[in-house]
């Protein structure tokens, strides 16, 4: 059994597909990046997503799909975002200025100003019932609740009440930067919770749900540090149950004023909660989206989320995933889908025209309804575009097989398709097969064969027996890096299998025959090398006359006279020739010298040889091209002919 591919692997391991973050789709898209994350709320009625970027105090609007449409600057420490019910308004906690900005949501201008006079907040921010409520830290450090009336007329009172935590000697408060949450299905309710790190007795811990319909909050329910919980970092009510969501793992059921244990997912950081009961928790390394009260992922991405919230309709999922510059919105589409793992085992190797088996598995967290069918196509040779296959039913384990005889040889490709459902996102995978192919006779002539500098030779292909492909192509390769392999000739063979191409034989060539192969024979490449000598003469001068001595033509010197021997051969670059030099003496040939000169880039050369200042002496000399010693190796070594001198007196 091999793998199939990379990317099956990976979503076998982590069943999720990963947040990378990528260039944006269109030439005018722009993504959001922020610097450090100053909050995330979605705007449904005008399908916006706004961001705090608490860096360069500023709030980022995006649409659906992360793109960047607005910006608007001056929210001094943007710590958290509230929207409106109606979706008009834009709420921001500046910290730093210590005020709530309202700003208009179509906009981004500044509708109003709310000063908090108090050291630390506004910190988090939520509408319920009509007001923006906030979090804030009193002068002894402790948390607190106050809200905003936007109703309310400042000129016949401030807007802004601070101290609205329900406390006596019961329900007190602790130090800590307390988080809220509401739920559009229970409009008059306001979960808060918090922890004090720096408690002298340890951690301490507070959560409540509140009723904030009303004149004043009323606690609904209460938990204090004297029932130590996880370190609450984050709260989350609970659609459609009186239950809370802390940290995004445990679950309390609150009741008679009173929280107890109602269930918990796996180990998480923070989470949000859709209208529709999904659960996305996530931590430092993805985010999970589960569906009400279960153990196991609907979906995972992969990557670390700062934060997240859910669209209204709960149809995606924006998140902020780390990225170089800080944070970037990734929108997670289809987060109620289950990501499926679809294998494909393939045999690595199989004989044409033989029956085959192929195996895998259809996996996901979500289970598969019985008889669910994957679709099965081929592609090969015969079916380059592929050729749709008898699709297969999944067993009740999400293991399939089918059987196939694969008419063509060659690499045979099995891609198996899960189309998706009410529940799964689509899902496919292939495996691929080397399928055997019949060996065909390919030759190519003049193998080994040498010829004078400048023949035209005639090469051929022969071909044997195929299936339906009977072209050949001809490549010819001169030696030299100087000029490239080239295709000569290419099409199909004739009736003996037979196809030519001529090549002017001015460099020792590689001639190469390929057939690329069809459905049942296997590709061929034969090569012949055939060679090629340089063109070389040699001329002589200074010489008063020439006459045969027996039955040789010399060229006849006087003893104090030098010859000059002129060379002309094919040149090439760096290209030197051979000199050798023989006397005649007792009736024998003897060398005397031989030496290398270098060839003009004309092709000529001209040397001269020193008078012997003696007469009754004979000698002869050639000049030769030698394959690697004359400076290449692009030719055959090649000999010129014998140029005879005799001095006399």
């Amino acid at each position: 059994m091999r793998s199939t591919s990379i990317a099956t692997a990976l979503a076998v391991v982590l069943g999720s597909a990963a947040l990378s973050v990528g260039a944006a789709g269109t030439a005018s898209a722009v993504p959001v990046t922020v610097g450090s994350n100053g909050g995330i709320v979605v705007d449904a009625a005008l399908g916006r997503v706004f961001v705090g970027n608490d860096t360069d105090d500023s709030v980022v609007a995006a649409d659906y799909n992360g793109n960047r449409v607005d910006s608007v600057s001056g929210i001094d420490g943007v710590f958290d975002l509230a929207v409106s019910d109606d979706g008009a308004t834009l709420y921001a906690a500046a910290r730093s200025s210590h005020e709530i900005v309202a700003l208009d949501a179509a906009t981004l201008d500044v509708k109003a100003r709310y000063p908090v006079t108090t050291s630390i907040g506004p910190l988090y921010l939520e509408v319920a019932a009509g007001k923006v409520w906030f979090t804030y830290q009193n002068d002894d450090g402790k948390a607190d609740l106050g809200s905003v009336d936007p109703a309310l007329d400042p000129a016949g009172g401030d807007p802004v009440t601070l101290g609205l935590f329900p406390q006596d000697q019961d329900h007190s408060l602790i130090a800590g930067a307390a988080r809220l949450d509401t739920d559009p299905s229970e409009p008059g309710l306001l979960a808060f919770g918090t922890s004090d790190y720096y408690s002298g007795d340890g951690i301490k811990d507070l959560m409540a749900v509140l009723d904030v319909s009303g004149a004043a909050p009323r606690l609904t329910a209460w938990r204090g540090d004297d029932h130590p919980m996880y370190h609450v970092n984050d709260i989350d009510l609970v659609p459609g149950t009186a239950q809370v969501l802390v940290d995004g793992t445990e679950r309390h059921a609150y009741a008679d004023g009173a929280f107890s244990a109602a269930g918990s997912y796996p180990s998480g950081r923070s989470a949000d909660i859709a209208p529709n009961g999904l659960v996305a928790q996530w931590d430092e390394e993805k985010v999970a989206v589960y569906r009400p009260d279960t153990t196991v992922p609907v979906r995972t991405y992969a990557g670390y989320v700062a934060d997240a919230a859910w669209a209204p309709d709960s149809s995606r999922l924006f998140a902020l995933v780390s990225a170089p510059a800080g944070y970037q919105l990734r929108v997670l589409t289809d987060p109620a889908l289950s990501v499926p793992a679809l294998t494909v085992a393939a045999p690595a190797s199989a004989p044409r025209a033989k029956k085959l088996t192929v195996t895998g598995k259809l996996t996901a967290s979500v289970p598969f309804a019985a008889g669910t069918r994957l679709a099965v196509t081929r592609t090969d040779l015969e079916s380059p575009d592929g050729k749709a296959l008898a699709a297969v039913t999944v067993g009740a384990d999400g293991t399939y097989s089918f059987a196939d005889t694969p008419p063509a040889g060659g690499t045979v490709t099995y891609r198996v398709s899960f189309a998706g459902d009410a529940g799964h996102t689509a899902a496919s995978g292939s495996d691929k097969v080397a399928v055997s192919r019949a060996a065909t006779g390919l030759s190519v002539n003049n193998n080994g064969k040498l010829y004078n500098y400048g023949t035209d030779v005639k090469f051929t292909a022969h071909l044997g027996t195929t299936y339906k492909n009977r072209s050949v192509k001809l490549y010819a390769d001169p030696f030299g890096a100087d000029k490239p392999k080239k295709l000569v000739k290419t099409g199909k063979v004739d009736s003996h299998g037979n196809i030519a191409a001529w090549v002017d034989m001015t460099r020792d060539t590689a001639v190469t025959a390929v057939f690329d192969g069809d459905a049942r024979y296997a590709p061929k490449t034969v090569k012949a090398t055939a060679y090629a000598r340089v063109k070389v003469s040699t001329a002589v001068s200074k010489h008063y006359r020439t006459a045969k001595i027996g039955s040789t033509s010399y060229y006849w010197f006087h003893k104090n006279t030098d010859p000059v021997l002129t060379t002309s051969m094919t040149y090439y670059q760096g290209r030197k020739y051979r000199l050798d030099l023989q006397v005649y003496y007792q009736g024998r040939w003897y060398t005397t010298d031989a030496e290398y000169f270098a060839l003009g880039s004309n092709g000529r050369s001209a040397v001269r040889l020193g008078a012997p200042g003696e007469s009754g002496i004979r000698a002869r000399m050639r000049a030769v091209y030698v394959n690697g010693s004359s400076g290449d190796s692009v030719n055959s070594t090649t000999y010129g002919a014998w140029k005879y001198l005799y001095f006399s007196n």
